[in-house]
């Protein structure tokens, strides 16, 4: 960004530009980091960083780890808003992901941000050479074949800005996720007049070695660059020009059906706001009340407003703001303002919209985070809750395979570690797991299993098996007892995606001796829901957009 100090406004909310300035530094800590470091990094004092932490704990943005804090999914929820609002990923993801499929190669959406580009969707081909690009990481326009479409449309205030970084970070020492770059300026200009003359863009080993990309604008009723679409290869696939001979024309068939789907598609009504978002005011003053001036009500008020955008909501006035957050239209305005000085708003006329530097406030590193990672913190209090080991696994063909595990310490533990995989119809998560299947594929897998008993109580018979998975199926929890080894006892509950298929199953176990079924399905079970339910509201949040990898 330029060197250029602007002077915050004089209605400017500085507890708001503090705990921003607080979400960034953890962002470019990789989503985790000391509170010493984050007092050394933003210059900020340590009192005044606890505060902030103390107060984004409060709304479930970070979690403390011993003496670091780390981000939460829930932080999420900002990148959705933005999201959301510009419908970019519901509109036109379908469009890249068939045309990942059609040309089996990486496809991307980039947005412009100023003088960089930020990926907003990606379709990935799974390969040794993976190139994938974290959602929401700024990348200089000049590194990028989307950057150089998009330079094709800027403006002299435009150039202006990218000169002025430009001089001060030649070799793009700013941008962790590139290599440091060398290149004299005109190299941009000369890319993007060429560029605006083909109507497409090469990115021939720029961002790094080995990476190729081919580029092409999608533009809105007006004629606006709205995005950019790329076809990601690698050199021992293409050549740049191979990559332009096989795929342009596909390419450009898809970006012309994605250009008709903007100009048509109907809008949308705005989504009801949950009454948790629409009743933010009352809840920050109550959060406020206990926890006294520990609690900084002005970040919370502040990072609310970013809420209030979404899908419908794309562009709101003043009032609509404080509407949908119940703050005062004062309360509101102060932080409008101070979110456009910070760059996270965009003002046009009376009304407001959110800008894509929203995806800086910890959306990359979160978006890379698998389901045994957000499972994680989860697993670890349900565990201290029940002082018994807790564990996530998902269906690897006929068994479970566990992904993420908290083990309590005991004389008398289950010595189970990550990577351990079990016959998944004689273990309480593989039964909840199948009992989500359809018919067909669920007795397709009992049929195929090994069914050979472990101990003298194991169900091998699959008629019996299939009643116990019906059954499963509609209580909603499995409870094993002793058929997998001799005095071990389990009970899961499945983990939902947000289209409501089982993706994975946590489970207690315990030895029979320390507690007897209907304990289990009185003490466990409620304890075992509830970490279940947030676990799921972390997934929700977190696969809003991105695809989230159920093994890690």
């Amino acid at each position: 960004m330029p060197t250029t100090d602007v002077r915050a406004p004089a209605e400017a909310v500085g507890p708001l530009i503090r705990g921003i300035a607080v979400l960034r530094e953890l962002t470019e800590a990789d989503g985790r980091q000391s509170l010493g470091g984050l007092s050394r990094g933003t210059a900020l004092a340590r009192s005044t960083v606890d505060r902030i932490a103390a107060t984004l704990t409060r709304m479930g943005y970070v979690r403390q780890i011993g003496r670091d804090i780390a981000l939460t999914p829930r932080l999420m929820e900002l990148g959705n808003a933005y999201l959301g609002a510009i419908r970019l990923p519901d509109l036109l993801g379908p469009h890249a992901d068939r045309l990942a499929d059609t040309l089996d190669e990486s496809v991307s959406l980039a947005v412009p941000d100023r003088d960089g580009i930020r990926f907003v969707h990606q379709a990935t081909r799974r390969r040794a050479l993976s190139l994938t690009f974290r959602l929401g990481d700024l990348l200089p326009a000049e590194r990028t074949a989307h950057g150089q479409v998009f330079a094709a449309d800027w403006t002299e205030e435009e150039w202006a800005y990218w000169r002025e970084r430009w001089a001060a970070d030649p070799e793009n020492l700013r941008f962790p996720a590139v290599p440091p770059f060398r290149q004299p300026a005109e190299f941009l200009a000369e890319a993007a007049a060429v560029a605006r003359t083909r109507g497409w863009a090469v990115d021939d080993q720029m961002i790094e070695p080995g990476l190729i990309a081919l580029v092409l604008p999608v533009r809105d009723a007006q004629g606006r660059q709205v995005c950019g679409v790329s076809v990601v290869s690698h050199t021992s696939r293409h050549s740049a020009r191979s990559l332009r001979e096989a795929v342009l024309p596909t390419l450009r068939e898809t970006v012309a059906a994605m250009e008709d789907d903007l100009r048509h598609a109907p809008p949308i009504e705005p989504a009801r706001r949950p009454a948790d978002v629409a009743g933010s005011a009352a809840w920050t003053q109550a959060s406020k009340q206990e926890l006294g001036r520990e609690f900084v009500e002005a970040l919370a008020r502040g990072l609310t407003v970013l809420t209030a955008f979404g899908p419908g909501r794309a562009a709101l006035p003043l009032t609509a703001v404080a509407e949908a957050t119940g703050l005062a239209r004062a309360t509101a305005r102060r932080a409008l303002i101070t979110l456009e000085h910070l760059g996270y708003v965009t003002a046009h006329g009376r009304e407001f919209s959110l800008t894509p530097r929203v995806l800086d406030l910890g959306f990359a590193p979160l978006s890379c985070a698998p389901l045994s990672r957000i499972a994680e913190p989860h697993l670890a209090d349900l565990a201290v809750e029940v002082q018994d080991s807790a564990s996530l696994a998902v269906l690897a063909g006929d068994d479970v395979q566990y992904t993420a595990r908290i083990a309590t310490r005991r004389v008398m533990s289950v010595n189970i570690t990550v990577g351990t995989r079990f016959p998944a119809f004689v273990t309480s998560m593989g039964r909840v797991l199948l009992a989500d299947l359809p018919p067909a594929a669920r007795a397709a897998r009992l049929a195929q299993a090994d069914r050979r008993p472990l101990t003298s109580r194991t169900v091998t018979d699959p008629a019996r098996l299939a009643r116990l998975l019906d059954t499963i199926a509609q209580d909603g929890y499995a409870l094993v007892d002793e058929e997998l080894e001799e005095g071990l006892r389990s009970i899961a509950v499945p983990i939902r995606d947000r289209t409501g298929r089982a993706v994975a199953a946590v489970n207690i176990s315990t030895h029979t001796g320390r507690r007897s079924l209907a304990q289990c399905r009185e003490d466990v079970l409620p304890a075992l829901r509830t970490a279940a339910a947030r676990i799921e509201n972390d997934l929700h949040t977190a696969g809003r957009y991105v695809r989230i990898a159920t093994t890690s």
